[in-house]
């Protein structure tokens, strides 16, 4: 089981709200937090939500190389923690993570074109946006599906 992790930021009137995410590329399920600060504390609260999302197997976190995922504090609570194994992606390389295919999807669902009053309707959208997309989960492979076969054109030669 391979879990990949992004933070996306939703910006509105000056407050920020911090959405992340994890994504299970084996069956295409989601697992989002709102969070007010991209920070350690947040990182280990959705951390756990992954470690209760997986309640068997070890569970790999793909993840950016942000201080908040390589912190004394996280470093400590991963120890605590040991089915939990991060890697991290190279820098300059987010290309290279599945998930942001995911976060393009989940953007357009949860949060583009929309005017937010407050951090609660942000987490309320994330909430259903997650559900929603988990609800028509499919596996994740790497680019794009293969096309379908092309019918046999008929040819027709004119014969004069």
């Amino acid at each position: 089981m391979a879990e990949e992790c992004v933070d996306l930021a939703a910006c509105h009137a000056g407050q920020k709200t911090w959405v992340y995410g994890g994504l299970r590329i084996a069956d295409g399920h989601a697992v989002t937090m709102t969070a007010a600060s991209r920070n350690s504390i947040g990182w280990q609260r959705f951390l756990a939500l992954l470690e209760k999302a997986n309640p068997a197997g070890s569970i790999v976190v793909i993840t950016d190389n942000l201080s908040s995922h390589n912190s004394v504090s996280t470093r400590d609570w991963l120890t605590e923690h040991p089915r939990i194994q991060q890697v991290f992606i190279p820098k300059g390389a987010c290309r290279l993570n599945l998930q942001e295919a995911w976060w393009r999807i989940f953007h357009r669902q949860a949060l583009a074109g929309q005017t937010f009053a407050d951090p609660d309707e942000i987490a309320y959208a994330t909430a259903v946006a997650t559900t929603q997309l988990n609800t028509r989960a499919r596996p994740w492979t790497w680019g794009r599906p293969a096309p379908e076969p092309r019918q046999r054109r008929r040819r027709f030669i004119y014969l004069l």
